[in-house]
């Protein structure tokens, strides 16, 4: 991640990347680590569109499906990839579960 970029990104994935920095000092300088991939972040960005225009729990339920298997196909995924990839899985689960009551 690039200190210019910081500022265009989502709120979640700032904290997530700040969280990280303060765990792991090197992270920041390792831009093998400090990467995110194009997939995790369309999927989050997908993802959080869906919820902010109220898709279907059909469309949400295609979209986690989309995740697992982008999980599946890349066997080294970066620290930061992961996590935002769970991070996402937990805001689509949260987002059914609470629409089903």
């Amino acid at each position: 991640m690039y200190p210019e970029f910081i500022q265009l990104m989502d709120d979640d994935i700032v904290s997530l990347t700040g969280l990280i920095a303060i765990v792991d000092k090197t992270f920041i300088d390792d831009t093998r680590k400090a990467g995110i991939h194009v997939l995790s972040l369309s999927l989050y960005l997908l993802t959080q569109c869906q919820l902010k225009l109220r898709y279907s729990k059909t469309s949400l339920a295609q979209t986690l499906d989309y995740i697992a298997l982008a999980k599946h196909n890349r066997a080294e995924l970066l620290l930061i990839d992961q996590l935002v990839s769970k991070f996402t899985e937990q805001k689509i689960q949260k987002y059914i579960s609470s629409t089903d009551t």
